[in-house]
């Protein structure tokens, strides 16, 4: 008998989408065969969570196994039949099976036809069934998410799918590709791969929406004299004029150089923000800043904070 998804997930029966969400992606992540090569133990957990998974996440089939109305694996329950039936009916037929008779005679075949089609889960007809969603997780680069690429997933089988990762893809995010899962039965379809998408973080850049944000060291000399300084963007290298006397934490925007919106070629901004680096010492400049100490054009830049 299959273990209730509520106890494999670790959640209450009361459990929120998002608590059901965040339970499956910890426990994919823990049990992925990727991470555990050659762990039977960890690759059977690992399909189990994504079977409980499947059916709770599903907001109808969660209802319906609630109810009683399917079991573990999805597949229909039979309704139970009263006692009242079973007390009125003869008394050949008490230890019948309900589609047929006790030695099952011209019901034999169809017996086993209602059981398999029962197994079968929702969706199966005359036989037929959907094959099973395989469930996977993909880490992606950064400015894959932002830019849009096809990257390459190799299954705990040694397949591989090609993964098409639209501009502006968010951490977390679930990408489908149909009829990539568990092959159907009895001529149905196949089921889908879902791929669980993680973005690695960036070195320098950071996302906030559709915006992106960047710190951009410059030199004493770009900060006070101002200067045309080349800016890395996840689209290429843009050059931006940094205005004399800035300081760190000036902030300056590139309009329309961060997330593409999912669908839209519209995108955020990039935000740069100065970061003045004094670098090695300069004997010149030490020597000048001795002589003439109001040289930095604030006589006190600490002023106020006492």
């Amino acid at each position: 008998m299959a273990e209730d998804p509520y106890k494999i997930l670790g959640v209450r029966k009361d459990a929120s989408a998002e608590d059901i969400r965040a339970a499956y992606r910890k426990l994919a992540k823990k049990h992925h065969p990727d991470l555990n090569p050659g762990n039977k133990a960890a690759e059977e957990k690992f399909k189990a969570v994504s079977a409980a998974n499947e059916l709770l996440s599903d907001a109808e089939k969660r209802a319906r196994y609630d109810r009683g109305e399917i079991d573990e694996s999805g597949a229909e329950k039979a309704p139970p039949r009263s006692y009242r039936q079973y007390a009125e009916s003869g008394a050949g037929e008490r230890y019948a099976y309900a589609g047929g008779d006790a030695g099952f005679g011209e019901n034999f075949e169809d017996l086993f036809s209602t059981l398999f089609r029962d197994r079968a889960g929702p969706g199966a007809t005359g036989g037929s069934a959907r094959g099973r969603d395989d469930h996977y997780t993909l880490t992606a680069s950064f400015l894959d998410a932002v830019n849009g690429a096809t990257n390459r997933l190799t299954l705990p089988d040694g397949q591989t799918l090609d993964v098409k990762i639209p501009p502006g893809t968010l951490d977390g995010q679930i990408l489908r590709l149909r009829g990539r899962g568990g092959p159907g039965r009895g001529g149905g379809p196949a089921g889908d791969a879902l791929i669980d998408i993680r973005i690695a973080p960036h070195k320098f850049f950071k996302r906030e929406g559709q915006d992106i944000r960047l710190e951009l060291p410059v030199s004493v000399r770009e900060a006070v004299l101002g200067a045309k300084v080349t800016v890395p963007t996840p689209g290429g290298p843009v050059v931006m004029t940094v205005r004399p006397g800035s300081d760190t934490g000036t902030e300056l925007r590139l309009k329309g150089r961060g997330v593409p919106a999912h669908g839209s070629t519209a995108a955020g901004d990039l935000y740069v923000r100065l970061a003045v680096v004094v670098g090695e010492p300069d004997p010149a400049l030490e020597d000048f800043l001795r002589t003439h100490p109001e040289a930095g054009g604030v006589k006190n830049p600490r002023a106020g904070m006492e």
